[in-house]
């Protein structure tokens, strides 16, 4: 069942819930974060719409900085900022920022541990027909190995916009990562969100539990409904939205990983250097226990709808609840 402490959509057990894109959650964020606080600037690679930063744009004119199609530039003119006081956000998509200008955020921006805020729009295979060159599905990976970085995953619109609050108030450099296509809202208003912990979303008990499902970004829903499903047949799986890859809840995995058989991941991502990898490398240090990780299975993304795709990897329903029950069978 839903964990009932966190006030979590219902709906989304259904597929009824509303949906609504990930990254007009971090528009809405920005435009209050640049109220609260006004160092609070935004910088971004022409594309202000498609990562929504043309709101905060539009609030906030004189902070706001159109570098063009340049993303080392962009890199490189957020850290001169935050040097000076600033807190900017940097957005372009993910596969360009961090995927084009990765040198410079590690050298201009992490070695001098500056809260610039790098946000990847467009992130994972269901960028869809937009193909293999636009999908980012590594990021995760480049991100997370650099020192003092941050790194945030949002489930849905409500996440991503108390996400994007929270990093603007932490001094360290933070990568937020944005799915493209409208999503189940899963958390509501008043689910409550704090960096690096874990949300328990099914089934608290940890106790009766046959395994732990543990995903990020949309894959959260897919990995809720997929517990619904599994729950009706027997076997009793944990649900946890790792919205945090970096720092990691690590007293969730320790809980967790003494109470259970078999942990599985579940990401938009490559299963090498992802939510997988951090999960296993921590556990393999601490438990005895397998971690299977899904994801894209060392491969390209292609053209397709994202239902195509997300099929096509194992990351639909279906996919998924054949790969548990195989698991844990």
């Amino acid at each position: 069942m839903l964990h009932t402490p966190l006030h979590l959509n219902k709906n989304v057990l259904t597929g009824d819930s509303e949906k609504a894109g990930i990254r007009d959650g971090f528009g809405s964020g920005l435009v209050d974060a640049g109220k609260e606080q006004e160092q609070v600037v935004g910088l971004c690679c022409d594309l202000t719409g498609s990562v929504r930063m043309n709101l905060f744009a539009e609030e906030f004119p004189e902070r706001f900085v159109q570098i063009g199609v340049a993303e080392q530039n962009l890199a490189s003119v957020a850290s001169g900022m935050a040097a000076m006081g600033k807190i900017p956000f940097a957005a372009s998509y993910a596969m360009f920022n961090p995927g084009r200008n990765w040198e410079q955020i590690r050298t201009t921006i992490c070695y001098n541990n500056v809260p610039v805020k790098i946000v990847g729009g467009h992130a994972g295979i269901s960028v869809a027909q937009d193909g293999g060159t636009h999908q980012a599905i590594e990021d995760i990976a480049i991100m997370r190995v650099l020192p003092n970085m941050e790194v945030v995953v949002p489930c849905d619109k409500h996440q991503a916009y108390q996400a994007t609050l929270a990093i603007a108030r932490t001094s360290k450099p933070s990568y937020i990562r944005l799915e493209k296509q409208k999503t189940l809202e899963i958390t509501t208003a008043e689910t409550p969100f704090e960096l690096g912990k874990a949300q328990i979303m099914w089934n608290a008990d940890v106790k009766s539990a046959d395994g732990v499902l543990i995903a990020c970004g949309s894959l959260v829903a897919t990995a809720l409904q997929v517990a619904q499903k599994c729950e009706k047949e027997g076997k009793k799986i944990i649900v946890v939205n790792m919205h945090t890859i970096k720092p990691l809840d690590t007293n969730v995995l320790d809980l967790l990983s003494k109470k259970v058989t078999a942990i599985i991941t579940l990401e938009e991502h490559q299963r090498a250097g992802g939510l997988g990898s951090v999960v296993a490398e921590y556990v393999s240090e601490h438990a005895c226990i397998p971690v299977h990780r899904l994801g894209v299975d060392d491969a390209f993304g292609e053209s397709g709808t994202a239902g195509e795709l997300l099929q096509k990897h194992g990351l639909d329903i279906d996919g998924v609840y054949k790969s548990v029950n195989t698991i844990l069978k």
